[in-house]
């Protein structure tokens, strides 16, 4: 009798270990590109590995129902090998949120992070820790450091979303890490000298009083706009049109900045079709502001006209 209370309260408990993880992470390995000197089982222990680093992993104090989990995408595709066991490739990260009383999930990220390098060695440990991010060897240790960073800046989006600043502890983390990270002759990514659209210039931007408003923009756009439109599409359009104006007065103030564009990719299709049964006046604010703000996207937004 006794075993079998053991094995249920087991049972439950990893029930609710498993639970209570943030994330459901799809996580891909390519190296088409990489010799076939190279065994690509490596890739795919690597990638089973690193499945289980970002999904069970506890990476917040709340729990989680499965139901609840973030749904996210980390596509990691190896351009080279650069010798002993080292490899450089770009990283896409892809996180959505869903939307209140419908099955359609929103872009909450869409990017790509093209200075990535590691070291991996099939079967050697995938480990992080906060308190030593560079460990023992910082090319191997700058594949999680990176992975953690975007976990992070997921996170801090997600909970931005649902409370005003509810992301702040999170895009702290990841401050964190840009400030610790691994450091070596071939990483690259962390550091202000390293370009304009990297790892550094997004946290530093996002934890940055001077973009204090994108908290409030993210909040709008989300709880306030997509949220509101299965009871009210007025409501809803005007609460992504705060977030337009939030954004546009951020850009007036930091042209061409990282934050602000960042916000804007994967989100150009989703806008357009809020905004086509708009009034005609509201329609025309929306535009104006977009094709300001979103300059990538441009010929996308020419359908508001």
């Amino acid at each position: 009798m006794h075993k079998k209370i053991l094995i249920i309260l087991i049972f439950v408990s990893s029930a609710a270990l498993t639970e209570a993880q943030e994330l459901q992470a799809r996580i891909s390995v390519l190296a088409n590109k990489i010799s076939t000197q190279v065994d690509k089982k490596t890739f795919q222990t690597l990638q089973n590995a690193l499945m289980n680093f970002v999904n069970n992993r506890k990476w917040t104090n709340d729990v989680f129902q499965t139901n609840e989990r973030i749904n996210c995408n980390f596509l990691i595709n190896i351009d080279k090998e650069l010798g002993d066991n080292v490899y450089k490739a770009t990283l896409t990260v892809q996180a959505a949120r869903p939307i209140y009383n419908t099955t359609y999930e929103s872009p909450l990220i869409n990017f790509q992070d093209d200075n990535l390098t590691f070291r991996y060695l099939e079967f050697q440990p995938i480990e992080f820790n906060e308190n030593r991010i560079q460990g023992s060897d910082p090319m191997a240790a700058n594949l999680t450091a990176v992975l953690a960073y975007y976990v992070y800046v997921i996170l801090g989006m997600d909970y931005d979303s649902y409370s005003l600043r509810g992301g702040d502890p999170y895009f702290q983390k990841a401050w964190n890490i840009v400030n610790n990270a691994p450091e070596g002759r071939d990483i690259t990514g962390w550091k202000q000298f390293d370009g304009l659209r990297n790892r550094y210039f997004l946290a530093e931007n996002i934890n940055n009083n001077r973009f204090a408003l994108m908290h409030d923009a993210l909040y709008a756009y989300y709880r306030s706009g997509l949220d509101n439109f299965y009871d009210n599409e007025d409501a809803g359009r005007n609460g992504i049109l705060n977030c337009l104006n939030s954004l546009n007065r951020i850009n007036t103030e930091n042209p061409n900045s990282m934050l602000v564009q960042f916000f804007f990719q994967g989100k150009s299709t989703e806008l357009v079709k809020m905004f086509s049964k708009a009034n005609p006046d509201l329609k025309k604010r929306a535009r104006d502001l977009l094709v300001k703000l979103d300059i990538t996207n441009v010929n996308a937004y020419n359908d508001l006209r």
